[in-house]
């Protein structure tokens, strides 16, 4: 006997749809953007910051505070020497500036916070700002 099924073209279109999904050729980039990846820590009087930038040397990064605002940047030069009868075949090492930005919970004293760069972790100290009293006025 002959056994007949319900054609259903939507089925057929998700078929095709993961059928050329599969059959794709993966598609790599030459080269991968450097990131600042960060680790934020606090305790009672300060916050600590590790960020991940490798690559870099400590002359060619930048740390700005404005109140509790952070800012990193950094710019990976291309130091890359290339003979006359040598051709490159693949440049996967990224070369540019990069930066990130972030907020804390509360001001930074950006008068005594410190910052340390080894085997590509710059290591950052902010020490809180003393939060300003309030003062209760009498009225009189």
């Amino acid at each position: 006997m002959f056994n007949l099924l319900r054609f259903n073209q939507a089925d057929d279109a998700f078929d095709d749809l993961f059928r050329g999904f599969l059959m794709r050729p993966v598609r790599m980039d030459s080269a991968q953007e450097l990131q600042i990846k960060l680790d934020v820590r606090e305790n009672d009087k300060n916050y600590t910051v590790h960020a991940e930038i490798p690559g870099v040397k400590k002359e060619d990064i930048q740390v700005s505070i404005d109140g509790n605002q952070v800012a990193i940047s950094a710019e990976v030069k291309n130091e890359k020497e290339v003979k006359d009868d040598e051709k490159v075949l693949r440049c996967e090492r990224f070369y540019g500036k990069v930066s990130r930005v972030f907020t804390l919970a509360q001001d930074v004293d950006n008068e005594s916070a410190a910052a340390k760069y080894n085997n590509g972790v710059l290591e950052l100290t902010l020490p809180k700002k003393a939060a300003a009293m309030s003062k209760r006025l009498t009225i009189s």
